[in-house]
């Protein structure tokens, strides 16, 4: 399913850009071992505090511009080639020459649309759990299934007017949420851009895509 287009906000990556924010202090980690039973990741992961907390997690990446702080919410890359092997033709290099090159880039531009007003503070997540929906083994090039919910929102606040931008896209690993697109995908140029900018919580969402 193509999903409806949304206002989207193209940046180049810039340098020297510094964000003050009020973070959750939480260790983020990825799950130690993929070899968990199919049943248990056949579970729709939590949209409760969990989420918060990994959204939380992924505004410091942002507000930082650290890959290193940002790439243990990314999709691990053992996953994405455990569920991409025989469906394309090389899924370690689409992984690190697409996948992580976007989530780097992105970071970046993501960085200043947030400090483009000023200090920014996390406020929260808007999400729409009836977004999520089960994406079956075999479908949009993949041997395991997953879940996935697109469009949710981080919500901050600068000099206290609150805005939100989207997370183009979340999917699952044993019950985790991770990021697999930041910006949009697909997107208007091969730089990084900021889905759906707005004031205010903003719309999450639209559902579909896989």
């Amino acid at each position: 399913m193509v999903r409806s287009p949304r206002e989207r906000r193209c940046f180049r990556v810039p340098s020297g850009l510094v964000i003050s924010a009020a973070m959750l202090l939480v260790l983020v980690s990825a799950p130690s071992s993929f070899a968990s039973s199919s049943t248990a990741q056949n579970v729709e992961p939590s949209f409760g505090p969990s989420l918060t907390i990994r959204v939380s997690h992924l505004f410091h990446a942002i507000a930082t511009d650290s890959l290193t702080v940002g790439e243990p919410l990314f999709f691990p890359e053992s996953a994405y080639v455990a569920m991409k092997t025989g469906r394309i033709p090389s899924p370690v290099r689409d992984f690190q020459d697409r996948l992580l090159v976007f989530f780097r880039l992105d970071l970046g531009a993501y960085h200043a649309a947030l400090s483009a007003h000023g200090p920014a503070t996390f406020v929260g997540v808007n999400a729409n759990a009836a977004d999520a929906a089960w994406i079956a083994p075999g479908v949009c090039e993949n041997s395991i299934g997953y879940w996935h919910v697109p469009g949710v929102r981080l919500v901050y606040r600068v000099k206290g007017v609150v805005r939100s931008v989207a997370v183009d896209s979340l999917i699952s690993w044993r019950g985790v949420w991770y990021v697999v697109h930041l910006g949009p995908n697909p997107r208007p140029a091969n730089v990084g851009t900021v889905d759906a900018p707005s004031l205010g919580r903003g719309v999450a969402g639209l559902a579909g895509g896989c």
